[in-house]
């Protein structure tokens, strides 16, 4: 519209200022050629109204214009807050249900936090020695309890391997992954007579987000003192015992002994009866039954010499030893007096022997513990010989090491285990797991052993076993 008026204004203005101008300007003068300024201004009111009324209809148009503008911006404007209002309606219940969700969240991490704090109170006040193991055997959860057992803290615990924290725990690594291989529990019995008694049970857990293991060892030590009603050791009773010990070992020399020179005597008498003969071959006997006399007498002396040596040391102060050379010393002192009547000798055994390097040295009596080592390797001698496995190559293994500023030392055979009850009985005095009428078990015998190592020189001892695989002694000198 405004073109319209825009063109019409210029038309006539155009009009009014070409050559049309001559003509009007002569349309407006009289006869005379004088200007009539009536026609001029009728003209000029003529043009001036038509110009208004041009105007009043442009602005007509335009209000007209402005007023449908007016309306289709209110509507848009009514659209655009209801929308606002819808969408603010939106955003404040989506608000609200972002804080009820907020809330439950954080009520729920509340409760979580508390229930995980409780579980971890439970935990840690338990009697118990609760160790949790992932499928690497890295260690999960370590309680207060096992903290005191151990003495490893749980920051110096948490996510490192079992047997790198604490190496001289008795569970090995194969039944760890054996239960839980097979999903099964198991449970182990360890035992430090006189110290503590231990229930160690392997808990597989394959059905949890994390697989793994959990170990609960519980301390039953009042229980298996109470059940087993263990009798009080003294210095005399253990004292008796290794006499009956050295006894028996002497017995067995001195009576090859007296059958070789019984044997001697009739040959002599045999001799002296047929002196016309040929009498080289009696006197050969005789060479042999004196040589073997000889043999006998010396093993006899040793055992006698080894005893008066103990007996000895009593006397003295203890003084800085090195336990590899006294163990190896016992292995030596083993292969010259252990045999069984069948025929097998200590020889015949293989001995595998692990030392750690720069071990410190021990405050001993070593007279005492070379008899312990001896005693040791001979209950695992005779153990090798009773099994009645052929398949396995006898061995005794024997594994040395410094852990947490104290000396071990475990003993390992492969021969026939103890049960459990023997396990709580083998180090009392006089403990026999042989009948009544069987031959003497000298060799089963630990109690003097125990009481060398906890009551002379303050150690700890201990044995842990499977009838299938063996037996483990375990000495600590603190």
């Amino acid at each position: 519209m405004k073109k319209v008026v825009f063109g019409a204004v210029v038309a006539v203005l155009t009009f009014y200022f070409t050559g049309l101008a001559e003509e009007l300007v002569q349309l407006f003068k009289d006869d005379q050629g004088k200007t009539n300024w009536q026609y001029v201004a009728n003209w000029s009111s003529g043009i001036l109204i038509i110009l208004l009324s041009i105007s009043a209809i442009v602005l007509f148009f335009s209000r007209r214009a402005k007023q449908i503008a007016n309306t289709e911006l209110e509507a848009i404007k009514n659209d655009l807050e209801q929308r606002v209002k819808e969408r603010t309606a939106t955003l404040d219940e989506a608000n609200h249900n972002l804080q009820e969700e907020v809330q439950k969240h954080l009520a729920t991490g509340k409760r979580l936090h508390a229930s995980e704090q409780y579980i971890n109170s439970i935990l840690n006040s338990m009697p118990s020695m609760l160790v949790g193991l992932n499928p690497q055997g890295e260690i999960t959860q370590w309680n207060e309890k096992a903290e005191q057992y151990t003495g490893v803290k749980l920051e110096d615990a948490i996510g490192k391997d079992l047997w790198e924290a604490y190496p001289i725990i008795t569970v090995s690594r194969s039944q760890v992954e054996e239960a839980l291989s097979e999903s099964r529990i198991s449970t182990i019995r360890q035992s430090q007579r006189g110290l503590f008694h231990f229930d160690i049970t392997i808990y597989p857990l394959p059905g949890a987000q994390e697989s793994g293991v959990v170990l609960l060892i519980d301390d039953v030590s009042q229980q298996v003192k109470s059940e087993n009603k263990l009798i009080e050791r003294d210095k005399l009773s253990s004292m008796g015992e290794l006499a009956s010990s050295m006894a028996h070992d002497m017995s067995v020399p001195l009576e090859g002994m007296l059958t070789d020179i019984k044997q001697i005597e009739n040959n002599i008498k045999q001799l002296s009866s047929n002196s016309s003969g040929d009498n080289s071959e009696q006197i050969t006997g005789i060479e042999t039954d004196l040589a073997d006399a000889i043999a006998q007498g010396k093993q006899a002396s040793a055992i006698v010499d080894n005893l008066l040596s103990f007996a000895n040391s009593q006397q003295k102060e203890k003084q800085p030893a090195n336990m590899t050379e006294v163990m190896d010393h016992s292995i030596e002192l083993a292969k010259d007096v252990l045999s069984l009547p069948q025929g097998m000798k200590f020889t015949d055994v293989t001995i595998e022997r692990e030392y750690d390097s720069n071990l410190p040295l021990v405050n001993c009596h070593v007279s005492e513990i070379q008899q312990v080592f001896l005693s040791l390797l001979r209950h695992s001698f005779h153990a090798i010989g009773n099994s009645d496995k052929q398949d396995r190559k006898p061995t005794i293994r024997v594994r040395i090491l410094e852990c947490y500023d104290a000396l071990w030392l475990k003993i390992s055979h492969n021969g026939i285990g103890l049960t459990g009850q023997e396990q709580q009985s083998i180090f009392e005095p006089f403990f026999s797991n042989l009948p009544v009428d069987s031959e003497y078990d000298a060799d089963n015998r630990l109690s003097f052993s125990y009481f060398v190592i906890t009551e002379h020189h303050c150690g700890q001892m201990a044995v842990t076993s499977d009838l299938n695989v063996g037996s483990t002694f375990h000495i600590q000198f603190g």
